[in-house]
C-alpha cells in the first residue's frame, strides 16, 4: 500500500485548506484511513479518521467542527479540509492506514499500517 499526501502550504489564518491523500494497492476492506499531524519535537497528533466502507468518522476535538474527512472509494482518496485555520494548526499532515477493526484504538498512531510522506502546513497570525 502507498500512500501520498498532498495540499499543505503557507496560508494566514481563518484560511482554508483542503489536504488529499492518494492510496494505491490493497484491498481497503474493512480499512480505515486517518489522518495525524506532528510538530517538531511532540508527538504525532490524531486528527480525523474515516472507516472505508462504512464511511463513518470520527475527529478530534481540537479540530472538531473546522476539520473535515472524507473520501472518494473510486479514486481511493480521502480528504482533510480544513476552515478557519489557526496558527496551533502549523505542522507536517500524514495521512495512514490502519488494518484494525477495533474503533476505540483508531486515535493511536500504533495501530496504522502504513504512512504517506506527510504534507506540510504552515498557518501565519
Amino acid at each position: 500500500v502507498q500512500l501520498q499526501a498532498s495540499g499543505g502550504g503557507l496560508v494566514q489564518a481563518g484560511d482554508s485548506l483542503r489536504l488529499s491523500c492518494a492510496a494505491s494497492g490493497g484491498t481497503f476492506n474493512g480499512w480505515t484511513l486517518g489522518w495525524f499531524r506532528r510538530v517538531p519535537g511532540k508527538e504525532r497528533e490524531f486528527i480525523a479518521f474515516i472507516r472505508w466502507d462504512s464511511g463513518s468518522t470520527l475527529h478530534a476535538d481540537s479540530v472538531t467542527g473546522r476539520f473535515t474527512i472524507s473520501k472518494d472509494s473510486a479514486t481511493k482518496t480521502a480528504y482533510l479540509q480544513m476552515n478557519s485555520l489557526k496558527p496551533e494548526d502549523t505542522a507536517v499532515y500524514f495521512c495512514a492506514i490502519s488494518r484494525q477493526t477495533i474503533s476505540s484504538v483508531l486515535r493511536n498512531q500504533i495501530y496504522y499500517d502504513y504512512w504517506g510522506q506527510g504534507t506540510l502546513v504552515t498557518v501565519s497570525s
